[in-house]
């Protein structure tokens, strides 16, 4: 690696790169923008998690965001304090930050990040602010990646399988992201909810009758079946939390924000989106409810006069769920996620176009604004019949909750006012 670097720097310092483009002495790379793609790839290609998943942007972002805010040095540092160089050049910078962060995190594919690098930092010329960018966003990159190597994301934990009226009955790994260190937030756990009602309430005999109908397997509904999959994102996919580092790209791209707002941006979303994670988790560990299916076939243990059993229900999604049903994972992600996208531009009405992973037949759906498309996704859960809307709704304020907390306390300016009213400047 260092002797990659060492060629790359050469090249940019002596002359040998790629002819600059005639005019500018250089092109603009989309640091923020293509980097992100590679994120967004490498997710699906290793099947991650979606905890996983939501860490790896973090870092990427924190790394791209540290690199470039560096240089300069006008707002709050998200990880890494230093300075760099104020002649660096800042896309060579965070392309670099990047790639050191995914050629460890992803090392299957390094050879393919190194090359995309290499390339990247001859189309921006051969200047010495190039190669003083791309050493320093390489140190920054370095330095996010040992930062977080004892976050507590591994070992992988698990929860064994649990038994009686309420418990979600299966084993399920990824627990011990309940106890990671938080990105930006002081303490997760302060936003995880209270319990879900009471198997003998009313409200949950409310919420089971609502998904017994609308999630259930045997009642034909083309346009429920097709928001519950346009939102599903399984495996193999970008997960819920690159879905909404997609529409704030998609957003940017459209307004043209500079590289420093871009990567700000960025920065706070995926520290929100990893941040929830925690929270998300706790949840599920601690309250370890059941999900619809177990609920609905089972409904004479529940001791609730208002449920009535179904043996041979099934749900919409064709599974039960891999995970405890308390909260939505899907819901705290898009609460999270559209929170921070509408603070960081002091508006929810942003229309947008999304084609998300898993969206049927790749056709794209249009969204007035942030919080629109968060609703969305929430309700697709009682869609698939994988969730009550009680944990909708407080996976939604749980997300809504730790995007406000990063929003009001990081990456922030150093001097002058920090806040448009509620929106951090």
């Amino acid at each position: 690696m260092k002797l990659f670097f060492a060629v790359v720097l050469s090249l940019a310092v002596n002359g040998l790169g790629v002819p600059a483009t005639a005019g500018s002495g250089r092109v603009d790379i989309e640091a923020v923008r293509s980097w992100n793609a590679l994120a967004l790839d490498a997710v699906r290609a290793n099947r991650s998690t979606d905890a996983d998943a939501a860490r790896l942007y973090a870092m990427v972002n924190v790394a791209i965001y540290d690199a470039v805010n560096g240089i300069g040095r006008s707002r709050a540092p998200a990880l890494v304090p230093d300075r760099g160089p104020r002649d660096a050049d800042e896309q060579a910078a965070a392309a670099a930050a990047a790639h050191a962060v995914l050629v460890r995190l992803d090392a299957a594919r390094a050879a393919g990040y190194d090359a995309t690098l290499a390339a990247d930092l001859a189309r921006l010329g051969d200047s010495r602010k190039v190669a003083s960018g791309a050493a320093w966003g390489r140190g920054v990159g370095e330095r996010v990646v040992t930062a977080r190597t004892d976050d507590g994301s591994t070992p992988v934990e698990t929860q064994p399988a649990g038994s009686g009226p309420g418990v979600f009955r299966a084993a399920w790994s990824g627990t011990q992201y309940r106890n990671v260190r938080p990105f930006a937030v002081t303490d997760p756990a302060r936003y995880v909810p209270g319990p879900p009602p009471a198997l003998d309430s009313a409200r949950y005999a409310g919420a089971f009758a609502e998904v017994a109908v609308l999630g259930n397997a045997a009642v034909p509904a083309p346009d429920l079946l097709a928001t519950y999959q346009y939102w599903s994102l399984p495996a193999g996919s970008d997960q819920p939390p690159g879905e909404w580092l997609k529409v704030a790209l998609t957003v940017a791209g459209g307004r043209h924000l500079p590289l420093g707002e871009q990567a700000r941006m960025t920065a706070l979303l995926t520290m929100a989106l990893a941040d929830i994670t925690v929270t998300t988790v706790s949840a599920k560990y601690a309250y370890r409810h059941w999900r619809p299916t177990t609920a609905i076939r089972e409904a004479d243990t529940d001791g609730n006069p208002w449920t009535a059993p179904d043996p041979a229900w099934s749900a919409r999604a064709g599974s039960v769920g891999g995970t405890p049903e308390y909260v939505s994972g899907h819901s705290s992600y898009s609460g999270a996620g559209a929170a921070a996208l509408q603070g960081f531009f002091c508006s929810d009405a942003i229309p947008f176009a999304l084609t998300t992973d898993s969206a049927p037949g790749g056709t794209p759906r249009t969204y007035p604004g942030f919080s629109a498309a968060a609703a969305e996704a929430g309700r697709s859960r009682i869609f698939g019949g994988q969730h009550f809307e009680f944990s909708n709704q407080a996976g939604l304020e749980a997300g809504r909750s730790v995007a406000g907390e990063v929003l009001a306390t990081r990456l922030l300016r150093l001097t002058g006012p920090t806040h448009f009213g509620t929106c951090p400047r």
